[in-house]
């Protein structure tokens, strides 16, 4: 976002352009940017559609925020039975929001495949959820890109409930947790997700 589009936003509050800025930048911006935006704006545009979803999304992203603590669930894994982040306290986690049909998401999964393999046995596990509506498609993928690790899915499509837990409005998308289930890191891609593990295991 540049000056005159934040200049406009505060000087225009009952405008409908200024939300729709609000709205744009929203999904690259930090929450504690775009709140007193969107909170500057008039009670009119606060209570739209758009305005009480930009309010409910920035809710869930403070809540998974680094420093929060990771919001449990539990979802089926490829077998069927159910698998709960709860259970891999004290563990370095990476929660990995993922689909089959996410063509991102799958030009990651080498990366988080060589992750895996260098610190799978330092105390570290991945678990990819994903969101498909397919099971068979999703079991496809996970066969094709080689992924040894933890994968569930409650097969709600990007209505994932763990997705919508954590604001997830894009993928890919992650959480590194430490083993006291603590949010460290957020939202690692390529040679990231190796150079923070290397740093945090290396303490």
């Amino acid at each position: 976002m540049n000056k005159v589009e934040e200049d406009f936003i505060r000087s225009h509050p009952d405008s409908w352009v200024s939300l729709d800025l609000v709205e744009s930048h929203s999904v690259n911006l930090k929450p504690e940017i775009i709140e007193p935006l969107l909170m500057g704006l008039s009670r009119k545009l606060r209570n739209s559609a758009i305005g009480k979803y930009l309010a409910t999304r920035l809710a869930s992203e403070k809540k998974t925020g680094i420093g929060q603590p990771a919001i449990p669930f539990t979802q089926n894994d490829t077998e069927g039975k159910p698998v709960s982040l709860a259970s891999f306290k004290g563990k370095y986690v990476l929660v990995d929001f993922w689909a089959s049909w996410c063509s991102p998401c799958r030009a990651e999964n080498p990366n988080l495949l060589k992750a895996y393999n260098q610190f799978k046995d330092k105390n570290f596990e991945i678990i990819g959820v994903s969101l498909d509506h397919n099971k068979a498609f999703w079991l496809k993928a996970v066969k094709e890109d080689g992924m040894p690790w933890i994968q569930l899915s409650d097969l709600q499509g990007p209505n994932n409930a763990a997705a919508r837990a954590y604001g997830i409005t894009g993928i890919p998308q992650n959480f590194l947790l430490d083993p006291n289930g603590l949010i460290i890191a957020k939202d690692l891609r390529g040679e990231e997700v190796i150079k923070k593990l290397t740093e945090v295991l290396s303490k």
